[in-house]
């Protein structure tokens, strides 16, 4: 049995007991989510937009709110996807401040990529921490890398939902992703972003992980692109290394 703490912080409790509430019971109006959770109307429209951002909940055409991404996709494994994290880090660091542009590390998950984490630029212009947020795979950089990589049965069980022109389309590029070892994403998620991204070779329990760096559409010109990829690739060989190493120290 659980009891309620005395220094719960009522901010996150809130959104927390309205994201379970969102999963148990479906689409709320505004109103039904300040009644429920006991909260003003105003206060109600903040706590979803912030779930919204963080892919906790979307908005329907109906002006409702339902359960978004993370609370109905595809789970990750912990404790490799914690050990990826840690090691790819300060990869991820060191990768910015070669092409000083943002880099993040994500993860598949179902027919979704999920990002675990994200080192942004200091340039003033520029992609923010996408951490925790998913994505669809076949339209992401990373993604699409990743999916380059499966055997036929995994991809099959991706393209399934998709039209046949869509799924026709996506295996041609993974044709030319796995020749050339690298994919990008051109606005195909957010319009003015562009991003590549490269998989990391399975190491250390992980398997079907990515890295990506994205920018302003107006800043990736295409010579920048094979460099990029290029920093990706060198960058995914040596946190695979060092998975390895830690998985197996000593061996």
């Amino acid at each position: 049995m659980q009891n309620r703490p005395t220094y719960t912080v009522g901010s996150v409790d809130s959104a927390l007991l309205l994201a379970t509430l969102l999963q148990q019971e479906g689409a709320m109006r505004v109103t039904d989510v300040a009644a429920r959770v006991g909260i003003s109307v105003s206060t109600a429209h903040r706590l979803l937009g912030t779930l919204v951002y963080r892919d906790f909940a979307e908005q329907l055409s109906d002006r409702r709110y339902g359960p978004g991404p993370v609370l109905r996709r595809g789970a990750v494994q912990q404790a490799p996807v914690a050990a990826l994290r840690e090691v790819a880090l300060p990869h991820l660091r060191r990768l910015v401040d070669a092409v000083g542009e943002t880099a993040n590390v994500l993860v598949l998950a179902g027919p979704d990529v999920r990002f675990v984490a994200t080192v942004e630029c200091d340039r003033v212009l520029r992609v923010g921490d996408r951490t925790g947020r998913a994505l669809p795979a076949h339209l992401t950089s990373g993604g699409k890398a990743v999916l380059a990589t499966l055997d036929p049965a995994q991809l099959a069980a991706v393209l399934a939902p998709l039209e046949a022109d869509e799924s026709a389309a996506l295996e041609r590029e993974l044709r030319t992703i796995r020749r050339r070892g690298f994919a990008v994403n051109d606005e195909a998620t957010e319009a003015g972003l562009t991003a590549v991204g490269v998989a990391v070779p399975a190491a250390g329990g992980v398997a079907e992980a990515a890295l990506s760096v994205a920018a302003p559409t107006a800043r990736c010109s295409r010579d920048r692109v094979p460099v990029w990829a290029a920093a990706l690739g060198e960058t995914a060989a040596a946190i695979a290394h060092e998975l390895a190493d830690t998985a197996h120290p000593g061996g």
